[in-house]
């Protein structure tokens, strides 16, 4: 017979390992498996049964999942060390008006009016974003956590006094749950 486990699913940005390090001091005998998921799949992951629980960015379509809030993650601007930003400690909205923006295809923000000018190519992933900024194609604005997985010695990120922050919560879908869900939550 199979020991009972649990998988956490969690998207990029995500910090899992303090939650595996409790949960394998509690619960020795119930595994926590970990799975990356991709921010614009985790609630699929969910409702699919594919993760039992997931850290995420809430997505805007939350049917049929409970959702937690967790924390709010600070909003940066990731440009190259020699721009312009990268001589003050935080900036402002208005200091990236005028700036040309990369918008990546799994943009996990949601900031109507983001500041700057979009670029007309969109890279599919913020990793791809993040390699045409240090090309010198425009900045990026994400997560801190973003900025922080993908953080390479010719890049800096300034945080945004007056951005929305992004929340990231904890997700599992609703209804009874079994009980090593119910023990994680």
């Amino acid at each position: 017979m199979t020991s009972p486990s649990l998988t956490l699913g969690y998207v990029p940005g995500g910090t899992p390992a303090k939650w595996a390090r409790i949960w394998a001091e509690r619960h020795p005998k119930a595994p926590l498996q970990l799975r990356a998921v991709a921010a614009a799949d985790a609630a699929g992951a969910l409702r699919d049964g594919t993760v039992d629980v997931a850290l995420l960015r809430p997505p805007a379509d939350t049917s049929g999942l409970a959702v937690i809030p967790l924390y709010e993650e600070m909003t940066v601007a990731v440009v190259p060390t020699d721009h312009l930003l990268s001589a003050v400690d935080t900036i402002t909205a208005a200091d990236i008006d005028g700036e040309p923006v990369l918008l990546p295809l799994d943009d996990v923000l949601s900031w109507v009016g983001a500041p700057g000018i979009p670029v007309d190519h969109r890279p599919e992933t913020t990793e791809d974003a993040i390699e045409l900024v240090a090309a010198g194609l425009g900045a990026l604005i994400v997560p801190q956590s973003l900025a922080r997985l993908h953080h390479r010695k010719d890049l800096t990120y300034r945080p945004i006094t007056d951005a929305p922050s992004c929340p990231v919560a904890l997700a599992f879908l609703e209804g009874q749950q079994p009980p090593l869900v119910e023990e994680f939550i």
